[in-house]
């Protein structure tokens, strides 16, 4: 049985059965045509052949910052289940936050011929900038928006301002923004001008915020409230780049001898399991990570597809970039 033959069955052409296969774009009529000749004909695309022709496996590589973080592995929930779906492997790099090592992946996974790659949560400099755009497969990149590559990302700047806006509105107005490295522009630069974004809307100059920068986890945020505390002794209020950083300012300002959110509200990013069974709840944005992985599966392999030599002559690849809504998630911690 060869894919000729299940599309003689079904009534369509051979390039709308691979498209069926691989993922891509196919009316629901065709689409249940194909599905009825498979079932009855019981046909399985050979592996072999396939990346004989493409020249490449039906592997598609990940390459994650780090495996120990709930979005991470929201992420690779959506992004595995989805290309189980369409007979894909993965096979995941963890470069651990190191450029070099993302590049060394990048450079495995074209070698070792993957039918794309999704690169998860990176930051950009002209060197990678580089390699990225000599990438020779079909690439997505999940949680940055970066200017002439395929993007599914999150709405981190309005998601801060509304946080911030939420405490203000709670009529504390001594706040001070706990910060990750502006290297990533989402979870750093960004976060952080949403949430001077939302005091200069209020009227207040956002030049009086103090702001610090810490790692991603709770100690970061313990140790920075800490330090904002004594400096700042009147805070009434922290916005946090994520829910890790936030449950550590919780844990300093109960150590101060104050009490959240009574004489402190404190706000975090991510929607983390974490945040629901702290003492208040975290106040939160929810951001989906399960759909940005499911999502740039899907643009992924429409990538693939285009440039699949049995559609014909390759079709040049549009650009698309999605950005994802969040939800504020209100809680005790405001």
């Amino acid at each position: 049985m060869t894919i000729k033959e299940v599309a003689r069955l079904a009534g369509v052409s051979s390039a709308a059965v691979s498209r069926y296969m691989n993922g891509g774009s196919v009316s629901e009529e065709k689409r249940a045509r194909i599905a009825r000749a498979i079932e009855e004909t019981g046909y399985r695309p050979d592996m072999t052949a396939q990346t004989l022709r493409t020249g490449r496996v039906r592997q598609i590589g990940v390459i994650v910052p780090k495996i120990f973080s709930e979005s991470v592995s929201q992420i690779m929930d959506g992004i595995s289940e989805c290309l189980a779906e369409k007979n894909y492997m993965t096979l995941l790099g963890c470069a651990g936050i190191d450029d070099a090592q993302e590049i060394r992946y990048l450079d495995i996974m074209e070698r070792n011929r993957v039918a794309g790659i999704i690169l998860m949560g990176t930051t950009m400099d002209p060197v990678k900038e580089k390699r990225l755009r000599e990438c020779r497969v079909p690439l997505v990149v999940t949680g940055q928006n970066f200017e002439g590559f395929p993007c599914v990302y999150h709405d981190d700047f309005h998601a801060v301002k509304a946080l911030t806006s939420l405490v203000l509105e709670k009529g504390r107005r001594r706040l001070a923004y706990i910060g990750v490295t502006e290297r990533d522009f989402a979870a750093g630069k960004a976060r952080r001008e949403g949430a001077q974004a939302a005091l200069l809307a209020a009227g207040i100059d956002p030049e009086t915020m103090p702001c610090t920068e810490t790692s991603f986890d709770a100690e970061g945020g313990f140790q920075s409230a800490r330090f904002l505390l004594a400096q700042h002794p009147d805070l009434d209020g922290f916005i946090c780049a994520t829910d890790n950083v936030a449950l550590g300012a919780m844990m300093a300002v109960r150590e101060s001898g104050r009490s959240v959110p009574a004489d402190v509200s404190i706000v975090g990013v991510g929607d983390c399991w974490a945040g629901t069974i702290s003492a208040p709840p975290l106040t939160t944005a929810h951001l989906r990570y399960r759909q940005c992985g499911v999502d740039a599966v899907r643009m992924l392999l429409q990538r693939i597809e285009q440039e699949d030599p049995e559609q014909g002559e390759a079709q040049p690849s549009q650009i698309r970039q999605i950005r994802l809504p969040y939800t504020i998630i209100e809680r005790g911690s405001v």
